[in-house]
């Protein structure tokens, strides 16, 4: 996956808007839904560039904008519905380095997040999340194969990341088990097709184990076809 575009809108429809059009061009999302939560995930994901909404709950844009600022020069594009020029002066001299006003277009959004990246260097951070996909507290990450539920990192035999990390990079997608035997483990591999529900099994009990029950992203069975990574709007 790309680099990673953390989108915090209180508006949970403007959020899975942007996540579409946003993974779409190939970059990979987290998103907080308030702004004491986009403090805590910023720290924790180290993003490439935020988007970040004005009128949150809990913390407004302006005062996630300031304590981002503190530490760190991550692009941060302000979204908001107010279209004020002391608004976008304030938010300008607070450090963010775009300002759009809603209702946007996305294909404009998209121009002026890869515009943003581009006039910053497009290198933020070490690039450590370029293969690192990340849904709702899970992180799973193909460079170091290592996967984090939250801050607990879990012990994942190879396969059993490749496994996966291959349904998660497709998610929503159905994929039987012999489908998965070729892409894991290969053409080669003569093995029986239970070998898919014993690695299943033992990947649901680590994930499972730690998961909020909140959370919107499951290991699905589909009876009498085969897995998938479910990911719910």
């Amino acid at each position: 996956m790309g680099k990673l575009v953390f989108i915090v809108d209180d508006e949970k429809n403007i959020c899975e808007l942007i996540r579409l059009y946003v993974e779409k061009e190939g970059f990979s999302t987290c998103i907080a839904y308030d702004g004491e939560s986009a403090v805590e995930k910023f720290n924790e994901y180290k993003p490439d560039i935020v988007l970040l909404d004005i009128m949150l709950p809990k913390k407004d844009g302006w005062q996630v904008c300031r304590e981002i600022r503190a530490v760190s020069d991550t692009p941060i594009i302000m979204l908001t519905a107010k279209g004020e020029l002391f608004d976008k002066v304030l938010g300008l001299e607070l450090g963010a380095d775009d300002y759009v006003v809603k209702p946007f277009e996305p294909k404009e959004l998209i121009a002026r997040v890869k515009a943003v990246l581009r006039r910053t260097g497009s290198n933020v951070g070490d690039g450590s999340n370029t293969n690192e996909l990340c849904f709702d507290g899970i992180r799973i990450n193909h460079d170091t194969y290592e996967v984090y539920l939250g801050d607990t990192l879990l012990e994942m035999p190879p396969k059993e990341f490749e496994l996966l990390y291959f349904l998660a990079s497709n998610k929503n997608r159905v994929f039987t088990r012999d489908q998965l035997l070729n892409e894991i483990w290969g053409y080669e591999f003569y093995g029986d097709s239970r070998t898919i529900d014993v690695h299943i099994k033992r990947i649901r009990e680590k994930i499972e184990a730690g998961k909020d029950e909140n959370s919107t992203w499951q290991l699905k069975t589909i009876w009498g076809v085969g897995y998938k990574f479910e990911v719910k709007a």
